[in-house]
């Protein structure tokens, strides 16, 4: 991780997102573009609302219908009271299509862990700031932007990831493009986590540009209720 080179790229990539419409996070958050347990998710204004009255027991997801390549995608999330664990996942697939159960990266929202890039289900491996970010019990602004093969993170306009996609030696290399989608983690008997999302990019249209992995450090995820 060089956190170093996140401040002078965020501009150039910013320049390069100048063409998304305003209409953009209308669009990405047409309820026709989502699925998921109805029962924990809603859409609610400019908001993604996941709640859970007790513990689902295992991880689930509200999931984008389209794929999404190289995309800009900022919200500022809160967890209720700092209970529950959370994430968005990008470029990732549904391997549960009964459960909504995804995988593939995840930026992270928990305590110890925002601002982090996880691997849910593809080798666990974590990319954390340096330096903790947040709060957990209010709400905390991301920027993620994926381009290529490179992902930067920002938390509250403070640097975060700014890093290759992990492959996990090779055994799971980052695909070029996916769903996104919010989680709601198993294993609290209730908590509420809301999304207020300001801007999302076009989703991919036809073939994306090809992974190219140079590899990164990836260190193992403790044994926490997490991911």
């Amino acid at each position: 991780m060089r956190l170093s080179r996140l401040l002078p790229a965020i501009p150039a990539l910013l320049v390069a997102f100048a063409s998304a419409r305003a209409d953009d996070t209308k669009d990405f958050l047409d309820p026709a573009n989502w699925q998921g347990r109805e029962d924990l998710w809603k859409i609610e204004g400019g908001s993604v609302i996941g709640e859970t009255k007790e513990d689902p027991k295992y991880n689930t997801f509200f999931c984008s219908k389209k794929k999404y390549g190289d995309f800009e995608l900022r919200y500022k999330v809160q967890l209720r009271d700092g209970v529950g664990n959370s994430g968005v996942q990008i470029r990732s697939a549904i391997v549960d299509d009964k459960k909504f159960v995804v995988a593939g990266p995840q930026v992270d929202i928990g305590s110890g862990f925002i601002g982090a890039l996880y691997g849910e289900k593809v080798g666990g491996y974590l990319l954390k700031p340096e330096k903790p970010l947040g709060n957990i019990k209010e709400f905390n602004e991301y920027v993620v932007i994926a381009k290529g093969n490179h992902v930067t993170i920002t938390v509250d306009g403070k640097p975060s990831i700014d890093a290759d996609f992990p492959d996990n030696k090779g055994k799971n290399p980052a695909p070029a493009e996916g769903i996104i989608a919010f989680q709601i983690h198993g294993g609290y008997p209730k908590m509420r986590v809301e999304f207020k999302v300001s801007r999302e990019a076009k989703p991919s249209a036809g073939a994306s540009c090809p992974v190219r992995s140079r590899g990164r450090v990836e260190v193992p995820r403790s044994a926490s209720p997490r991911g």
